[in-house]
């Protein structure tokens, strides 16, 4: 049996990175821990300080089936490339014909650079667009394929 995983993006503002990876991903705010009308009842009961309630943003994936994704309070900004990335396969994946894939890319790296995003750089493949590495509005290297 496979172990659950999710992934935690340190950043300097939770809230705003969270709104971007939700549309990125198609995400939502994960809802209270059961038993729980909110958040901040959870973090009251569990006598976590009010100054830290807005440190972080938990996002999950509203099918059920995909990682979750924490956004984390840092003190300290970015300074170098990611040494992990998240391929975001806005086309379908690379088993789908390029025909069909890649205006499915384009439109998502036209909606995410409106969003904050930056296109880093577009590969080519055979003499044609492939996958686009962009960073979301914090820095942080992400591809859409």
């Amino acid at each position: 049996m496979a172990t659950s995983w999710s992934l935690t993006i340190d950043c300097a503002y939770p809230a705003k990175l969270a709104g971007f990876w939700a549309l990125a991903l198609g995400y939502r705010a994960k809802p209270a821990p059961e038993g729980f009308g909110s958040w901040e009842e959870w973090f009251a009961h569990h006598e976590i300080p009010q100054g830290e309630w807005d440190q972080g943003v938990y996002l999950c994936d509203p099918d059920g089936v995909g990682p979750g994704l924490s956004l984390l309070h840092v003190p300290e900004s970015k300074v170098v490339k990611n040494r992990l990335h998240l391929d975001v396969q806005v086309g379908g994946g690379r088993d789908r014909p390029w025909e069909e894939r890649w205006p499915r890319v384009a439109k998502a790296v036209e909606q995410l650079t409106a969003a904050g995003a930056t296109v880093i750089r577009t590969h080519e493949l055979q003499g044609r667009p492939d996958h686009v590495v962009m960073a979301d509005p914090e820095g942080n290297e992400f591809c859409l394929v």
